[in-house]
């Protein structure tokens, strides 16, 4: 495997499955926990109210009679209908008289002593108070508000789902730093390389902090800038940088918060997000991956009355619509810029685009340097080297590629990051871990040699591919073995001579196999898959074919997919003619690396060799084993005055 530095592999996609609202609880255990608390509130009621009211014993009016006759009784209270007894031994005892009845009227059917009645205190009592009103209500609002509890406990649960918030459905999703913040602000200090960018958005700070100066002289400052450039160079950084520079307030929100599954939330929450981005005016409201709703309208995708589209309506209209609004400005963030709609790109709305490139070497220096200032560097720490030999690396690349160093430290038990782990990382960010359990047996081992040698071969001795940086037969993700080859310098462009090479090169591998065991392996899969789409670039979309001419074939695809006019579909001639210039470029490259492997063939013995022995050969060593082979290593002057391809 030959892996390009220019094009650094991508993490894997976690398998992590997803959460469900409320914390990885289904909705059928919140109900059943609900209703469980919903029972344990009532039983407890229940007691509570026994424990109120007290145990008292019911009996009836004759025995109360009885019980004043025979001087056992102290006292009477009478509340409406209700007798409540008091005896000489503080007992009480409940009874029931006739309500249109008074109580005198109730007693003096059983004949009692006038004066054992008198003895008796006898009270009337108002039926009400706070007591009587909580016993008579309690039935009907407990019950009633165990219910709204539940209900209330459930909406929270499904609100934390992010779908469901029935109250906030049209309400922004933006989240606000302040410029008092100091823990969250960022500055241009704070963000390395970009230079170019960075002039660009200076003028936005300028304007936000003093823009008479510009209004003065009637010049109207771009309402939108859309920063665009590869995953991980720093747009959304650089926005924040924007924001922390003139010390405003910073909306920041992705595209797809936008969107929801009911109509007209999205247009809802774009007004809500300007509203509210015009109260703490001057502001700035980033759109982050704005392609999710910006995308080219009226390609059927979802119907003409979609909810995506409504929402790119509303962003159009709040950007530069009926209402001026000259003190917010949007910046937006896209790594796919071709698939906007030209109602976003026009004046007036983001009328300024800032391009954001991959940085080059001495960008990833100062990169580097950045991320290395909280962690303790060795004093072999070269970091120079390191950005010469990240060519292609983003911003986010370096920065994990800092990670994955400090973590190796770790690891390791010392306090330092070294060299060492700093070029361990940059494999292990390109390719992914070693795989030392990953044994090859020795055929396996031998076969693997072979094939990365054939690589290094061919790239050591074609005058236009880039030299080899290291050759190794340790598993690192999925490939069994790789040659890494880096450029002498850094290069904007690549030609037709350097493709032809590039192919010869991923090549070397299979070509190696089948001549020295007479047989193929799978593992010149991946190269295969490279090379064949590196052919068909160059024919299809690059002009680099002398039959096809200078006409791009594939372009018009990807342009439909888009909305965009199309001329006309390729003919099966064309598609029968691409194939076979395909097939022209791929046997040229075959036939090229193997005139280098016939001529050089001791070379490939001797790599090989040396590669089952030790595994890992660096620079240094597999030059010595080319010169000690009559093939000198290619320098950086060779390359300054190579004639151009």
């Amino acid at each position: 495997m030959t892996p390009n530095p220019k094009q650094p592999s991508q993490p894997n996609k976690s398998n992590k499955p997803a959460e469900t609202p409320g914390g990885g609880q289904s909705v059928w255990t919140q109900l059943a926990v609900a209703l469980a608390v919903f029972l344990t509130i009532s039983i407890g009621y229940s007691l509570v109210r026994q424990y109120i009211v007290g145990e008292t014993e019911n009996v009836p009016v004759s025995q109360i009679a009885g019980d004043i006759t025979a001087g056992s009784i102290a006292s009477i209270t009478v509340a409406g209908d209700k007798i409540t007894a008091v005896y000489t031994d503080q007992t009480e005892k409940v009874s029931r008289k006739e309500t249109e009845s008074s109580l005198t009227e109730t007693l003096s059917q059983y004949s009692i002593p006038p004066e054992r009645m008198a003895a008796v205190k006898i009270s009337i009592e108002d039926e009400g108070g706070a007591r009587f009103w909580f016993l008579s209500l309690a039935p009907i609002l407990v019950p009633a508000l165990l219910l709204f509890g539940v209900i209330w406990y459930l909406s929270r649960q499904l609100k934390g789902g992010g779908g469901m918030q029935a109250f906030t459905f049209g309400k922004s999703m933006a989240r606000l730093m302040r410029p008092e913040d100091e823990g969250t602000r960022v500055t241009f200090a704070d963000v390395a390389g970009a230079k170019e960018a960075k002039t660009e958005l200076t003028e936005i700070v300028d304007f936000l902090k003093n823009p008479k100066k510009f209004i003065q002289i009637g010049a109207r400052i771009p309402k939108g800038v859309l920063l665009m450039g590869a995953p991980g160079t720093g747009k959304t950084l650089l926005a924040r940088a924007v924001a922390g520079e003139a010390g405003v307030p910073f909306f920041s929100i992705s595209g797809s918060e936008f969107v929801e599954m009911f109509v007209g939330v999205g247009a809802s929450r774009v007004r809500d997000l300007f509203a509210t981005a015009k109260k703490s005016a001057p502001a700035i409201v980033f759109m982050d991956e704005i392609d999710a709703v910006g995308r080219i309208r009226g390609t059927g995708v979802g119907g003409g009355n979609d909810e995506r589209e409504q929402t790119l309506n509303q962003i159009l209209v709040e950007m530069d619509g009926f209402e001026p609004n000259e003190s917010v400005i949007v910046m937006a963030a896209t790594n796919r810029p071709d698939v906007l709609d030209p109602a976003l790109l026009r004046p007036g709305r983001f009328d300024r685009r800032v391009m954001i490139d991959l940085p080059d070497r001495k960008d990833r220096e100062d990169i580097l340097k950045t991320h290395s200032r909280t962690k303790p560097m060795g004093p072999d720490v070269a970091l120079t080297v390191i950005a010469e030999r990240t060519p292609g690396f983003s911003g986010a690349d370096l920065a994990n590629l800092m990670n994955e160093a400090a973590i190796l430290a770790a690891r390791e038990d010392r306090k330092e990051v070294t060299q060492y782990d700093l070029i361990r990382s940059i494999e292990k960010v390109m390719l992914g871990p070693e795989r030392r359990s990953h044994v090859l047996n020795k055929k396996e081992k031998e076969i693997t040699a072979y094939h990365e040698a054939g690589h290094a071969l061919v790239a050591s001795v074609l005058p236009y591919a880039d030299p080899v940086h290291k050759i190794s037969i340790i598993s690192r993700g999925r490939a069994a073995g790789y040659t890494l080859k880096l450029p002498l310098e850094e290069r904007k462009m690549q030609s037709k001579k350097e493709f032809l090479d590039d192919i010869a090169v991923s090549l070397g591998g299979y070509i190696a196999e089948k001549m020295v065991f007479g047989d193929i392996t799978t593992g010149a899969s991946n190269d295969l898959q490279v090379l064949s789409n590196l052919a068909r670039s160059m024919v299809a979309r690059f002009g680099m074919s002398d039959k096809m001419g200078p006409i791009a074939f594939d372009a018009s695809s990807q342009r439909a997919i888009f909305g965009e006019g199309v001329s006309g579909e390729q003919s099966q001639e064309v598609a029968s003619a691409i194939d076979a210039e395909v097939k022209k470029i791929i046997t040229g490259a075959y036939k090229k690396a193997e005139d280098v492997m016939k001529k050089h063939r001791d070379a490939l013995n001797a790599i090989a060799e040396k590669l089952v022995e030790v595994e890992t050969l660096e620079r240094e060593e597999f030059e010595h084993i080319l010169i000690a082979h009559g093939i000198v290593p290619k320098k950086k002057e060779d390359i300054e005055h190579a004639p151009l391809a």
